[in-house]
């Protein structure tokens, strides 16, 4: 068994021909799709996790972003998301396999206090602390509900002050969301992967992180 797939074998099982569906359903009812073999299961998880086929619409990436994110995930490198909701989805036993921390300081108490007293977003805050604790130079940062913190991120970028491996960019929402995701692809300084519009979220975020996971163990 592949240490990232379903544990039991029922659980491959409805996976595997869940798969099988979206493949198909996508080149029968949606006219195919246009992801090289590393892009596509991050999409297909998306679809699979809402089955929703638009998100094959809606993903981007950036040249090398998916090799980029499983070179990093390979080589260990922490997982920081901007809500802890990320965190609880993903996979204690897939983290697991190449020692991967993740890691979410939104509802610390230092970062709290700060955001109150700065008048500022906790999603912020919560990615200056994991600047200052060393944490976002190589890491792959997933951001699915605060577009303030992915503001932020393309901030700490464009001044110098982080250099990440990649940067899973899928805010949901009313407010910047979109906006943000599009600073995202304008910039060229990090990979990254997009899911444009207002559609997105933590289980978004999850689902591409778990792709990415997955394929650091394929030959």
């Amino acid at each position: 068994m592949n240490a990232m797939q379903q544990m039991t074998r029922q659980g491959r099982a409805i996976e595997n021909d869940s798969f099988a569906i979206i493949d198909h359903e996508i080149q029968q009812f949606h006219g195919g799709h246009q992801f090289d073999e590393r892009q596509w299961p991050v999409v297909r998880r998306a679809i699979h996790t809402t089955g929703d086929f638009e998100f094959a619409r809606l993903f981007q990436f950036s040249a090398g972003a998916v090799q980029a994110g499983i070179r990093a995930l390979k080589a260990g490198a922490p997982v920081v998301s901007d809500v802890s909701m990320i965190i609880s989805g993903l996979s204690a036993q897939r983290l697991s396999i190449n020692h991967n921390q993740a890691c979410c300081f939104i509802g610390d108490e230092d970062v709290i206090a700060t955001a109150k007293e700065k008048g500022e977003t906790r999603a912020i805050w919560a990615m200056r602390k994991a600047r200052d604790l060393g944490l976002l130079d190589g890491a792959v940062i997933g951001i699915g509900n605060a577009p303030t913190a992915l503001y932020e991120v393309l901030r700490m970028v464009e001044a110098g002050e982080i250099k990440p491996a990649l940067i899973v960019g899928i805010p949901v929402g009313f407010v910047k969301a979109d906006a943000s995701k599009q600073a995202l692809l304008e910039q060229t300084k990090v990979p990254y992967i997009v899911s444009t519009g207002r559609k997105g979220g933590s289980p978004i975020v999850v689902s591409t992180i778990h792709a990415l996971l997955y394929q650091t163990v394929e030959k």
